[in-house]
C-alpha cells in the first residue's frame, strides 16, 4: 500500500511542511535534504497525486520539450539536463517528438500539444511556421527555444559567430593558410540558423585574419558523421588540398578524418582537422573542438520556464559558454 506524506515524515524525522517542499524540490530545501526525503519516498513507493496538485495550483506539473527528431548527441545531453531539472521541482517531462522532415508537426502543434495540458515549453532547436507560432501563442504557455535564435522567442545557446571565431582563431594561431569549412544544412531539424551563423563566423574569422575562403572549400556535411566522411572525400580528392579543416560539428570532424585516413593523409601531420560541440567521441579519438554543455543549456532552459510559471518575470538570457578544447587533431601547418 502507497504511504503518504506523514509516514516520509515520521522516518525522516522532518515536519510535513518540509517534506511537501522537499517533494516538490523547491529551492528553500537543502539538496541534501531533498535527496534524503525522495530516497525514503521511493522505498515507502509514495506516489504524488498530481490531479490533486493540479486542482490546488491550477497547475499540471508537467513541462514539454519539443524535439525535432530524438536521435541526435545535442538533443540526448539537452534533455538529459531539462529532465534532471524537471525531476528535482517535482515537474513531469512530456516528451514531443516531430520525426524529422516526414515527421506530422501538425499533430504536435494543433491538437496533441494543447490538449495534454503542460505548464510551459521548451523548444529544442526549432525554427516555428506562423501557423505554428500563432498555436501555441493561444496556449500561453511559458516558451524558451534551446539551441539557436528564434525571432520573438527566448533562447539559450552558444553564440554560433563567435565560436566559429575561437575555432578559426586556433587553426591560424598553428600557421594555417588553406582552411576548408564543412557545415551545410540538417535537414532532420536542426535550427536553420545555427548552420548560416557558424558560416558566417567562419568567413568573418578567416576575413579577419587576412585570408580569403575558396568557394570550392565551403562543404556540405549534412551534419552527421556519413556527411562529414563524403565531405572530406571531396575535399581531399581535388588537385588543391587543404592544411585544415574545420567542421560546423564533431560529428560531422570525425567523419572528415575517417575521409583523412582513407585518402592516406596523416592527421595533423598533413592536415588538421577540428569540430564544435564536445562529443563524448571526439575525446577518444582526439579530436580538437569548441565545447559546449547542452546538458547545462537544458537545466538552465528548465530552470528558466519554471521560473516564470512561478510568477518570475525571466529576461533574455546570456550566451552560453564554450571554450577551445586542443587535441591531437590539430597541429602546425605544413612547411
Amino acid at each position: 500500500m502507497a504511504m503518504g506524506i506523514q509516514e516520509i515524515a515520521t522516518v525522516t524525522g522532518l515536519s510535513k511542511s518540509t517534506v511537501s517542499r522537499a517533494l516538490r524540490g523547491m529551492s528553500t530545501v537543502a539538496d541534501s535534504t531533498i535527496d534524503q526525503v525522495r530516497r525514503v519516498a521511493d522505498e515507502l513507493g509514495y506516489v504524488p497525486s498530481s490531479a490533486a496538485a493540479g486542482l490546488a495550483t491550477g497547475r499540471q506539473r508537467a513541462v514539454g520539450v519539443v524535439v525535432p527528431v530524438i536521435d541526435r548527441w545535442f538533443y540526448v545531453k539537452a534533455l538529459g539536463g531539462v529532465d534532471a531539472e524537471l525531476r528535482r521541482a517535482g515537474y513531469d517531462l512530456v516528451l514531443y517528438n516531430l520525426g524529422g522532415p516526414g515527421g506530422d508537426r501538425d499533430r504536435a502543434f494543433r491538437r496533441s500539444m494543447l490538449r495534454h495540458r503542460v505548464d510551459a515549453l521548451v523548444l529544442l532547436s526549432l525554427v516555428l511556421d506562423e501557423t505554428e507560432r500563432a498555436e501555441l501563442e493561444l496556449a500561453r504557455h511559458p516558451m524558451i527555444v534551446i539551441g539557436g535564435p528564434a525571432p520573438g522567442l527566448r533562447n539559450i545557446g552558444v553564440d554560433d559567430v563567435v565560436v566559429a571565431r575561437i575555432a578559426v582563431d586556433h587553426l591560424c594561431g598553428l600557421g594555417h593558410r588553406d582552411v576548408a569549412y564543412v557545415g551545410g544544412q540538417d535537414e532532420a531539424g536542426m535550427n536553420v540558423a545555427v548552420p548560416w551563423l557558424r558560416r558566417d563566423g567562419f568567413v568573418d574569422a578567416m576575413t579577419g585574419h587576412g585570408l580569403g575562403v575558396r568557394e570550392e572549400w565551403i562543404l556540405d556535411g549534412r551534419f552527421s558523421f556519413a556527411g562529414g566522411a563524403d565531405a572530406g572525400a571531396t575535399l581531399f580528392a581535388g588537385a588543391a588540398r587543404p592544411t585544415a579543416v574545420f567542421c560546423a560539428s564533431d560529428e560531422m570532424a570525425l567523419g572528415v578524418m575517417l575521409a583523412a585516413r582513407r585518402a592516406g593523409l596523416a592527421v595533423p601531420g598533413d592536415v588538421s582537422v577540428m569540430g564544435i560541440d564536445g562529443h563524448e567521441y571526439g575525446e577518444v579519438v582526439g579530436l580538437t573542438t569548441v565545447a559546449q554543455d547542452p546538458e547545462a543549456q537544458g537545466r538552465a532552459a528548465a530552470r528558466a520556464v519554471l521560473a516564470e510559471v512561478d510568477g518570475a518575470a525571466v529576461g533574455a538570457l546570456a550566451a552560453s559558454p564554450a571554450h577551445l578544447v586542443v587535441r591531437s587533431s590539430t597541429g602546425p601547418a605544413p612547411a
